[in-house]
């Protein structure tokens, strides 16, 4: 059984920073696509980054790039979220998810924008808040 847990979420000010982290396990499959998504209450899910198996490469939503960065451990098959210069606006719970597909991470994360994301295991999540 595939388990994702995250966690490192939290509170913080306006321009601080958190690193999320997402421990996975009972992976039987080697192609996938591993990525960090968020939701506010009443929102959709949205995607904010991805990694994928097959050649290591991220993607990262236009609303995060150059602010976040994602890294992985995968003998761990565990993924991380270093957050900087948060703002309000990224107020969230984060998830990690996992599709089980031999996909590109430019190419999941594109399919984004069509229809939300989509994934076949998800986290529990976790809230990052941004306040002052």
């Amino acid at each position: 059984e595939v388990q994702l847990v995250e966690s490192g979420g939290g509170l913080v000010q306006p321009g601080g920073s958190l690193r999320l982290s997402c421990a996975g396990s009972g992976f039987t499959f080697d192609d996938y696509a591993i990525g960090w998504f968020r939701q506010a209450p009443g929102k959709e899910r949205e995607g904010v980054s991805c990694i994928s198996s097959s050649d290591g490469g991220t993607y990262y939503a236009d609303s995060v790039k150059g602010r976040f960065t994602m890294s992985s451990d995968n003998a761990k098959k565990s993924i991380y979220l270093q957050m900087n210069r948060l703002q309000p606006e990224d107020t969230d719970v984060y998830y990690c998810g996992v599709i089980q597909r031999l996909i590109s991470a430019t190419e999941y994360g594109k399919s984004w924008n069509y229809g939300g994301p989509v994934t076949d295991y998800w986290g529990q999540g976790t809230q990052v808040t941004v306040s002052s």
